[in-house]
């Protein structure tokens, strides 16, 4: 074995579960508590001995339930019920706090109007779409991704990740404004960082990253391309008028 493959097996941790070996990035960790209670680690940094399972909800809730926590510490613990509910909100918070330090660092940009811009440009790192958002106005964004592809000569799609596993109301508060419906964050430091939360949280809810179930998306995967829509130029309609409105005030 090579002093890197060595390397690289030795910053792998085994999921208590399924006793595959992962990079930590891919997966949680949990500490007894000085009460007593097992507690989630998202970032690995509580004291203590730790134990890790493969970030997915399912594996959590069935090590919660088989009473795993105890054996692997050997000792005894108490695991609360809503165990992998717990580790859910905090990957979640986990995201969001990241979005609001991308926004503080000027790398957040709100509004239709002004992420449609950026999209045409071709300088998006990641383009936010609220969960509880319009199809319409998202499909318009993809087009002017795809608009932005043509002119920059880039490949791939060029549309960029798109992020759909939060609501509106979750954006307003991250973003400290009102009616946040679609997003730009660009590429580098805290997006970069934010991004890759965002991946981990749908990874742990078995979403891909737009918020869709996997199984849909691989059933959209397998379907025939009907074609795009073809492009327009309309009016837009009035959540997305008013979500201008309110960045601009």
């Amino acid at each position: 074995m090579t002093a890197l493959a060595k390397e690289e097996r030795e910053s792998e941790r085994t999921c208590i579960v399924t006793r595959r070996r992962e990079p930590p990035e891919a997966m949680i960790r949990f500490v007894r508590g000085p009460d007593g209670v097992i507690a989630p680690d998202i970032r690995a940094r509580l004291p203590g001995r730790g134990v890790w399972v493969g970030a997915c909800a399912a594996l959590v809730a069935e090590a919660a339930k088989k009473r795993m926590f105890a054996r692997s510490l050997k000792e005894q613990v108490e695991t609360p019920p809503q165990l992998a509910e717990d580790v859910d909100r905090l990957l979640e918070a986990d995201c969001l706090q990241m979005l609001a330090l991308a926004n503080k660092a000027g790398v957040v940009t709100a509004g239709f109007n002004k992420v449609a811009d950026l999209l045409e440009k071709g300088v998006v790192g990641a383009l936010l779409e609220a969960r509880d958002g319009g199809a319409d106005g998202k499909r318009k964004l993809r087009q002017s991704a795809r608009r932005g592809e043509v002119a920059t000569n880039r490949e791939n799609d060029g549309v960029p990740p798109i992020i759909g596993l939060f609501t509106s109301s979750q954006l307003d508060l991250a973003l400290g404004r009102t009616n946040v419906i679609h997003a730009a964050v660009a590429s580098g430091g805290p997006g970069t960082s934010f991004l890759s939360r965002c991946r981990r949280l749908a990874a742990y809810r078995g979403m891909t990253l737009d918020g869709a179930p996997l199984a849909a998306q691989m059933m959209r995967d397998e379907q025939p391309d009907a074609g795009e829509r073809p492009d327009e130029t309309v009016e837009k309609s009035g959540s997305e008028a008013a979500e201008d409105r309110k960045l601009d005030e």
